[in-house]
């Protein structure tokens, strides 16, 4: 049973920047696609950014959102994935969750809560 465990939530001021973590557990496996979602207050989980499998050239997929502030990132060595969140607004704030492809299963993380204030 593979399962994600994410750390590097936490409260920041509005300005800053957070890095996120997810990594995978056990070995052996093929990760195909990672990425990350969140779930603010009161709404519906969205998509905010994915990678792509390594062997297939590891490219990358952002919303709009999030263009040009937050950048992710795997290291297939260590089967985590990043999302380092730069110029953080107070929209930005909500739980997040990792997402892998795992030998062709899904998986989610529990979530990490992140809180930007103004």
């Amino acid at each position: 049973q593979v399962q994600l465990v994410e750390s590097g939530g936490g409260l920041m001021q509005a300005g800053g920047s957070l890095r996120l973590s997810c990594a995978a557990s056990g070995s052996g496996f093929n990760i195909r696609a990672m990425g990350w979602y969140r779930q603010a207050p009161g709404k519906q989980r969205e998509f905010i950014a994915l990678v792509a499998s390594t062997t297939t050239g590891g490219s990358t997929n952002y919303a709009d959102s999030v263009k040009g502030r937050f950048t992710i990132s795997r290291d297939d060595a260590k089967n985590t994935v990043y999302l380092q969140m730069n110029s953080l607004k107070p929209e930005d704030t909500g739980v997040y969750f990792c997402y892998m492809i795992v030998n062709f299963q899904h998986y989610w993380g529990q979530g990490t809560q992140v809180t930007v204030s103004s």
